[in-house]
């Protein structure tokens, strides 16, 4: 039986084994062998086709922190098979793709094991049931994203582009993280499907609005939403494959995931639809406008894509309203908007990665994609031409490409919205059908500028870098078979309704009965409706607008780059830049007296305020034992050794009275029948005693400095404050009952964790996570020492940072 785990953690084992590959395989190009593992992922998950059309759903458990709830569950339904079959499927044509594209002068073994770890992270947020699980691939791939954008790290583009992508998406993963913790203290669990089974009790919690909003901001980020559309267009400097995969079908579809997948939590609520469909219908039309002033094509798919992207979300949005109405003939309507989005998910993955690959051929094959160094491409480049017309009229809605019918169930959901009586649409509804039509228009401008400024009108090879051929076989059999699609699934769309998307409608309208209700029949021709006269007329006003572009373009001209949502954030950065640069020159001052001032202080007012201000100085000697005259000596000792250390004149006599106060600890241990610490304790004293007498044998003279006397009151203070901040603590604990006593681990440390030694006990398992992340901290630092000292600069390299 195949596992959904299998799916997800199979990329992350073969990635870890790619370098290792490359190095033993030279003579085969490694993009073949990766390519495998989509394949293989595609094959398995399409097996499971008819069982989850038939209302079948997969689900995996594996126990990973289940006192804390949390545990590794795969949940493989509907709605996940849809996003499954996309990553994996265009994961397979995209490696094949790369395979003829990247050049093996390139760092493959890194790209591949990049592109592996994005796809075992997709597939980790698509089928994870655990919201912290989810979080945790979620994140992962922003991390992965981050290191395809900026592939090509020489470029100075790349690294900002990837360091906006991050910046953005990463913020937003935050969010969504405290959004999902707000989830699990509404429920009590971290499971998706429990959460939502039990909507019904939580609607009226003082948290569901915040982790609402919480959550759609997370979304928001990855789906390139208005205002955080940004990043992608900066993210286009990677390479075309990276950009066919993460930015057409997989990274930008998380975000669409995650609101269609909490739609049935979220969607009753007025808030929800506005936000989303608002949100959705604003980024429709700003990503359309400005993708017609591109003369990049990457630039001008990129906009594009953030504005299919807003038409999604904004379907996602309309759809929610029939939880208002619940399981109803007249609620059923409303359902086909949610059909429409899943239906144009797909049809934008087929025809959006087709053009990013047809641009990338332009790209490799003529080296540039501006729009205006190009031009009659169609007769050298007519496998190239058939597909980007394909894509492109596809992307404008027209008929005979799949893009037609979905654009057409759009136009529909947004006139069938006019007629709700909720949410005073019947009155403000009207604006949702025409900011759809408007941002048509201008869709279908930018498709005829790919078509016509780039394949047809006057061929210029004076201003190309190659001469003008058709791209090798290899690199078109992706974008052919892609474009094969677009057709094929216009001429046979309810084989995709009803073994794709039916099941997926199930997911998100759960209470809504047989799943057949809501999978409408997909036809190219339903009359004469409204949603065909809007499509007569976005082509009419389109090709008008085409005709005379020159005429009306100049009003983008009118903006000022001043006040653009790139400006503010590329001002965001240089002010925060330059603050904490002057905050960090303030305490970075190469003193270790300075460090150690800020430390104390920041302890002595957070520890000490805490303590002072909750009243818990109350300290009580009635069970303190009878203190022996040996202890009272000893303590003498050190505090000798304490003091006379300060005005010791070398660091040999420092350095051997810092060991009386370790070996006296010890002697402390010993006393108090702890022999397991003072061992320890004897053999870390001796080590680093031994150490620092060795390494003082080879530094100067220690010679007095001359300190001013405010500054040796001021260290006089502190360490006074201290020192007595840290005894009324310890004195405090003795008769501290603000919180429940934990000694009870302690004393049944055998049971509860199986360690005989208590201190192991608390290091392995008590404390667990803090030694853990302690190992990882040293490991994260170790991994950077070596990494700084593997690619030193040696002399005479090339300084690539302005680049």
């Amino acid at each position: 039986m195949f596992s959904v785990t299998f799916a997800i953690i199979i990329p992350f084992i073969i990635a870890a084994l790619v370098p290792f590959i490359y190095r033993r395989f030279k003579l085969l190009h490694i993009g073949w062998f990766v390519m495998l593992v989509p394949i293989t992922l595609f094959v398995m998950l399409a097996r499971l086709i008819p069982s989850v059309a038939s209302g079948k759903t997969y689900i995996h458990t594996y126990n990973w922190i289940p006192s804390l709830n949390i545990n590794f569950t795969t949940y493989l339904d509907g709605l996940s098979m849809i996003l499954g079959l996309l990553i994996t499927g265009v994961g397979s044509l995209v490696i094949l793709y790369s395979i003829f594209y990247l050049s093996t002068k390139e760092s493959l073994q890194h790209f591949y094991c990049y592109l592996l770890l994005f796809m075992g992270a997709m597939l980790g947020v698509v089928f994870s049931d655990n919201l912290m699980v989810l979080y945790v691939f979620w994140e992962l791939t922003s991390v992965s994203s981050f290191l395809l954008i900026a592939f090509w790290n020489h470029r100075k583009a790349s690294r900002l582009g990837a360091q906006k992508a991050m910046l953005i998406t990463v913020s937003g993963g935050i969010a969504m993280f405290v959004g999902f913790i707000m989830l699990h203290t509404m429920s009590g669990s971290f499971s998706i499907r429990e959460i939502i089974a039990n909507v019904g009790d939580l609607t009226d919690h003082a948290l569901f609005i915040p982790a609402m909003i919480l959550v759609l901001l997370g979304a928001f980020t990855k789906s390139a939403q208005f205002p955080f559309h940004i990043w992608l267009p900066d993210a286009m400097e990677a390479p075309t494959p990276v950009s066919a995969y993460l930015h057409s079908a997989t990274m930008v579809k998380a975000g669409i995931y995650i609101v269609a997948r909490f739609t049935p939590f979220f969607g009753g609520d007025q808030l929800w639809f506005w936000v989303v469909s608002g949100v959705g219908m604003i980024t429709l039309f700003w990503g359309s406008f400005n993708a017609v002033r591109q003369t990049d094509l990457k630039a001008l798919l990129a906009y594009s894509t953030i504005s299919q992207l807003g038409l999604i979300m904004s379907l996602l949005g309309l759809g929610s309203i029939a939880l208002q109405y619940g399981y109803s003939e007249e609620s059923i309507i409303y359902t086909q908007a949610t059909f429409a989005a899943l239906f144009h998910l797909i049809n934008h993955s087929t025809f959006k990665g087709a053009l990013f690959m047809v641009v990338g051929i332009l790209d490799h094959e003529l080296g540039t994609r501006d729009i205006r160094r190009l031009g009659g491409l169609m007769t050298f480049m007519p496998f190239t031409f058939t597909v980007g017309v394909i894509g492109s009229l596809s992307m404008a809605g027209l008929p005979l490409f799949n893009g037609f019918l979905s654009k057409e169930m759009f136009f529909a959901a947004t006139v069938q919205i006019m007629n709700a009586d909720v949410f005073s649409l019947q009155t403000i509804g009207i604006i949702f059908p025409i900011i759809a039509w408007i941002a048509s228009v201008f869709t279908f401008v930018y498709c005829m500028i790919i078509i016509f400024k780039t394949f047809l009108g006057p061929v210029q090879p004076e201003k190309l870098d190659k001469p003008l051929h058709e791209a090798p076989v290899g690199m078109l059999i992706s974008p052919i078979i892609l474009s094969v699609f677009v057709v094929g699934i216009f001429f046979f769309p309810n084989l995709l309704g009803g073994y794709i998307l039916k099941p997926s409608m199930e997911s998100i309208y759960p209470t809504f009965g047989d799943p057949a209700n809501l999978t409408p029949s997909i036809h190219a021709w339903h009359g004469i409706k409204p949603e065909l006269l809007m499509t007569i007329g976005v082509v009419l006003v389109g090709a008008l607008l085409y005709r005379f572009l020159k005429k009306w373009k100049p009003i983008y001209g009118l903006l000022s780059s001043r006040y653009t949502l790139n400006a503010y954030y590329n001002n965001f950065l240089s002010f925060a830049e330059s603050k904490s640069t002057i905050v960090t020159n303030k305490y970075m001052t190469g003193l270790l007296r300075d460090y150690l001032v800020y430390i104390y202080i920041f302890f002595i007012l957070t520890v000490g305020g805490f303590f002072f201000y909750s009243g818990a100085f109350s300290p009580s000697f009635s069970m303190d034992v009878r203190i022996r005259a040996y202890e009272v000596i000893l303590v003498g000792v050190m505090a000798v050794a304490a003091v006379a250390m300060l005005f010791s004149k070398s660091r040999m006599t420092a350095t051997l009275l810092n060991g009386v106060l370790g070996y006296s600890i010890a002697i402390f241990f010993v006393i108090f029948r702890a022999p397991d610490l003072a061992l320890t304790q004897l053999v870390v004293e001796s080590i680093t005693t031994a150490l620092f007498l060795l390494a003082f044998s080879h530094l100067p003279d220690w010679k007095k400095e001359r300190v001013p006397s405010k500054t040796k009151l001021t260290n006089a203070v502190i360490s006074v404050g201290t020192g007595a901040v840290v005894v009324l603590v310890a004195l405090a604990v003795l008769n501290y009952d603000r919180f429940e006593t934990i000694s009870a681990f302690f004393e049944n440390a055998y049971e509860l964790a199986g360690g005989a030694n208590i201190v192991n006990a608390i290091l392995g398992d008590f404390r667990g996570f803090d030694t853990m992340l302690e190992v990882v901290v040293l490991f994260i630092a170790g991994l950077g020492v070596y990494t700084m000292i593997k690619l030193r600069a040696k002399k005479g390299d090339e300084n690539i940072e302005n680049k």
